[in-house]
């Protein structure tokens, strides 16, 4: 047993929150506070305190188990493993490489995920690869590549933001999804600056604004371009910074002042004054910020939103400037790093494209492999997912659970049932893991070394704090015994140490550069930013004082465009992929409760946090309730085209009255997911889990 504390990171959303592990009498571990990690000063929500609960043998997997007579039964690791390679080799052999596909997780550690990428191109020979993270923030990256020509979520630190003017926040309540982040906007507050928030739920952290929009669901992109509009009508755009360092301003604006704030109004139901005092708030001070979440971004126009808000930025002078920018709140864990080096279906490491013919010749060099023998894109996740069964025979899948988070899960679950062989790699029985012929136990955050890259675009280490019980693999692992049944024996080091050097030379000179960065660094200096390039030198001494610093703040003296001008894309308003009508005449949109995490695999399993949301519910207005004759914990269904969803009723005037809220982190009768419409944003292919048309009625007894 260690005697000292182990520094690391929570592992559960985007933060990444510092804390201290410390060893226990029964072998366990405990949370401590680790203040000096400056993203949440020590402070942690109650899913980041009960962490360790999942590491528990009654609550995570710890035997292999292989599918023996319809039941899943405990096997050994290497009669698990053959089981796997043989389906794999199998599916491969009959139906070609791309009858194999590969789902992977936002949750995944980089290492994991550079190895997962690689996996599929260079053992499996398959396009068909990609993850979780495409259903979080792949709008946000569309439009950032779009405007700025690259992609980091938040191009400052967080701690930029008390000293802002005005954050407006858009589809994000972070009181409750990132708790410890909301003391950063407390503080904005404090120091005189002012709090726009845009949901239909007045939410935690909209009971914290100085001014609060309430749009109806699917129209963010209305009332972004009715913002502009004011701004350009009001005498409000920094002509100068529009003149030296944006391109594409006249388009742009045409396309705003099409959107006047009368018609604005008609879509989003906010009024015009409130549109203007929106613009007073954000335009008046030096330095103002917008920062967009899932709300506006997991729409069927996705990338077209998040365009309109950077738009925003941009004509008001407030991107690449200190203490001003547009920034995408990250959900997942790694969501940020898990895309930037080759589990996404377009991307190689280093947030390389995939059709690019230098980064293959890059990538490829270093993997020891012929260009030519990578295969193209792939499907995105949903699509993918949706063809399970048919096009894709067998898949391999790791830390996602997609039976409960995809969209129209009850469809994605009948896919993955059709599908001749399934393995799955995760820490707990999820409800997908339940459906594989096998399931292979891994690692946790505490009991291995890796790291991961927040919301802030910092990559940081996390630690090994105790050793996994007896017969525990770790994905590493997995993919090495698998890469050497198939034939392939070298390229899959299971040190992650190793391979992050590699991942280092595979993203050096990609626009997600690592290549500077080193295991020594990130325990030294709690995180660097990425870009970080290598800096060449030829001693020790000399090459340690030249190292390059990391960015933390992007875009301050040039966009990483070709002319180093910031685009300005137009875009227009149009309707959501589905409307209300006589069938379905109410809209549902969905999200997160703080004591509980993405499909819940994990947090369901902790015994406080359950305490604390036991269940799903339906959260509508005292006048919708009234229309249905329902009190407060009547059961309703609620009722798409793609299924129906059962929950207790919640009754709150903080919701709009043409509009219900489900919270998505429950299987059965009450999961959300059954209902959500997998239209596709048709650049990011993000689907439009945000908002579709349904019915409630009342359940008998």
């Amino acid at each position: 047993m260690q005697n000292s504390a182990t520094p690391t990171h929570c592992p559960y959303c985007a933060l990444q929150c510092g804390m201290n592990l410390t060893p226990q009498q029964d072998g366990g571990v405990a949370v401590v506070e680790r203040p000096d990690f400056p993203v949440n000063r020590g402070a942690l929500c109650g899913k980041g305190r009960t962490a360790p609960a999942v590491l528990a043998s009654g609550v995570r997997l710890t035997s292999p188990l292989v599918r023996s007579g319809g039941a899943l039964v405990p096997a050994t690791w290497d009669e698990a493993l053959d089981r796997v390679a043989e389906g794999l080799a199998r599916t491969r052999t009959e139906h070609g490489p791309d009858a194999c596909g590969v789902f992977g997780g936002g949750g995944l550690t980089n290492e994991k995920a550079y190895s997962l990428g690689k996996f599929a191109r260079i053992v499996l020979g398959t396009s068909q690869i990609d993850y979780n993270g495409r259903f979080c923030m792949s709008s946000a990256a569309a439009a950032g590549i779009k405007a700025f020509g690259l992609d980091r979520g938040m191009p400052f630190p967080l701690e930029d933001i008390p000293r802002t003017g005005c954050v407006i926040l858009v589809g994000s309540n972070l009181a409750e999804t990132m708790p410890p982040a909301l003391r950063f906007f407390t503080e904005l507050r404090e120091n005189g600056g002012t709090l726009v928030v845009i949901d239909p739920r007045r939410t935690k952290t909209a009971e914290q604004a100085d001014l609060h929009l309430a749009p109806r669901p699917g129209t963010d992109l209305a009332l972004a371009l009715g913002l502009l509009h004011l701004v350009v009508a009001e005498g409000r755009v920094d002509e100068e910074y529009v003149r030296e360092r944006t391109a594409g301003w006249e388009d742009a604006r045409a396309a705003a002042m099409a959107h006047w704030p009368e018609y604005v109004e008609r879509i989003t139901g906010v009024s015009v004054p409130q549109l203007r005092e929106a613009v007073r708030l954000f335009c008046e001070p030096e330095h103002a910020m917008v920062l967009t979440a899932r709300g506006p971004e997991q729409q069927s126009k996705g990338t077209d939103t998040v365009g309109a808000w950077i738009n925003l930025c941009l004509a008001t002078g407030r991107a690449g400037r200190p203490l001003s920018g547009y920034g995408c709140l990250t959900g997942q864990g790694n969501g940020q790093g898990g895309r930037e080096h080759g589990q996404k279906a377009d991307q190689l490491p280093g947030y390389r494209k995939l059709d690019d013919p230098a980064a293959r010749r890059h990538v490829a060099e270093v993997w020891g492999v012929d260009p030519d023998s990578l295969p193209g894109p792939g499907r995105s996740a949903y699509e993918l997912l949706d063809a399970l069964g048919s096009d894709i025979r067998a898949l391999l899948l790791m830390a996602s659970n997609p039976v409960v988070s995809a969209p129209r899960a009850a469809h994605i679950e009948q896919r993955i049932r059709s599908l001749d062989f399934l393995a799955v790699c995760d820490v707990v029985l999820s409800e997908t893991a339940e459906l594989a012929d096998v399931v292979l136990p891994v690692t946790q955050w505490a009991e291995e070394m890796g790291t991961t890259t927040n919301l802030e675009g910092r990559v940081l280490l996390r630690r090994r704090a105790i050793s996994p019980p007896e017969g525990i693999r770790s994905d590493l692992d997995v993919m090495h015994e698998l890469a050497t049944r198939l034939g392939v024996e070298k390229g899959f080091p299971t040190d992650p140490e190793e391979v992050f050097e590699e991942l280092r030379r595979a993203s050096a000179g990609g626009p997600a550069d690592y290549s500077g960065i080193t295991y020594r660094r990130l325990a030294e200096e709690n995180g660097v930013f990425w870009p970080c390039p290598a800096v060449s030198a030829t001693d020790e001494e000399t090459k340690s004082a030249a190292e390059h610093p990391g960015t933390p703040r992007l875009f301050l003296d040039r966009f990483a465009t070709p002319d180093g001008r910031a685009r300005f894309v137009p875009v227009s308003h149009r309707a959501a992929a589905e409307e209300p009508d006589d069938e379905y005449p109410v809209l549902l949109t969905t999200g997160r409760v703080v004591a509980q995490y993405q499909s819940g695999a994990q947090t369901r399993r902790v015994d406080e946090l359950n305490a604390a949301a036991p269940g799903p519910f339906v959260e509508l207005h005292p006048r919708l309730a009234a229309r249905l004759g329902a009190a407060e914990g009547d059961p309703l269904a609620v009722v798409s085209r793609r299924g129906r969803a059962v929950a207790p009723a919640r009754i709150t005037t903080g919701i709009r009255p043409d509009t219900v809220f489900m919270p998505f982190h429950w299987p059965g009768e009450g999961r959300a997911n059954t209902l959500t419409n997998p239209a596709l944003d048709p650049t990011s292919r993000m689907p439009e889990f945000k908002t579709c048309a349904v019915r409630v009625e009342t359940v008998e007894l």
